[in-house]
């Protein structure tokens, strides 16, 4: 397993490198204190299974590391690790394709449950950023991550499973048509299903509402 750390702070990164062997035995870990090196060593491990990646490296602003990670990225897995874990924050990285939210303040087994969640194709969402907003209720005392479920466990098909993963990456209809080879129509026909099946009015929603399950997605392909 290989992850990659992106975070300019040496304490978090030599933390993590503590941490994160909690994951798997074989784990390889590379870290990088700012956006360019980060790219860089992503490019040279293609092979990469996850991206830790904070969103206040030296300047960028806002969501533009992630925004631009996840562009020269796209296949790859990207979590949030973050200081700050507002509502805005958290549906924005959710919003420009993050898999995870990791609050900084999060404990080891939090952290550790998050990422194996990720890493199985599910994606986590801390639940106290988000409760208020969307109605989720009160978060758990640990804030564990729920044991997957699959995406037939709420009755979506394969298909629908398929597009919903692209959606969860960040990837507008036009790109997920491209991406499934389906005309734009079908494409919207699944999404309404989607949404249906997890109870939300967005593509935000769907992602909150994916993650407050602990939803298992597949990867893209298949038949229709």
């Amino acid at each position: 397993m290989k992850i990659l750390i992106v975070d300019d702070h040496p304490l978090i990164r030599e933390a993590l490198r503590h941490v994160l062997p909690g994951l798997a035995a074989d784990i390889r870990l590379y870290d990088a204190s700012d956006l360019e090196s980060g790219l860089a060593l992503a490019d040279q491990h293609p092979d990469l299974d996850l991206a830790l990646l904070d969103l206040t490296l030296p300047g960028c602003s806002g969501m533009s590391a992630l925004r631009t990670f996840r562009s020269a990225q796209p296949a790859l897995p990207i979590v949030v690790l973050s200081g700050f874990d507002d509502t805005d924050t958290v549906i924005s990285s959710l919003d420009e394709g993050a898999m995870g939210f990791i609050p900084k303040s999060s404990s080891n087994e939090v952290l550790l449950g998050a990422l194996r969640l990720v890493l199985s194709g599910g994606v986590y969402v801390p639940r106290q950023a988000i409760a208020g907003e969307y109605g989720l209720g009160a978060p758990r005392r640990d804030d564990a991550p729920r044991k997957p479920q699959t995406a037939s466990d709420i009755g979506l098909t394969e298909r629908q499973s398929e597009v919903l993963t692209l959606m969860v990456q960040g990837m507008p209809n036009k790109e997920i048509c491209r991406e499934l080879n389906l005309a734009e129509g079908t494409v919207k026909v699944h999404i309404t299903a989607i949404l249906k099946a997890l109870g939300a009015t967005n593509r935000t929603q769907a992602v909150v509402a994916a993650s407050r399950i602990g939803l298992k997605l597949g990867p893209s392909g298949g038949t229709q």
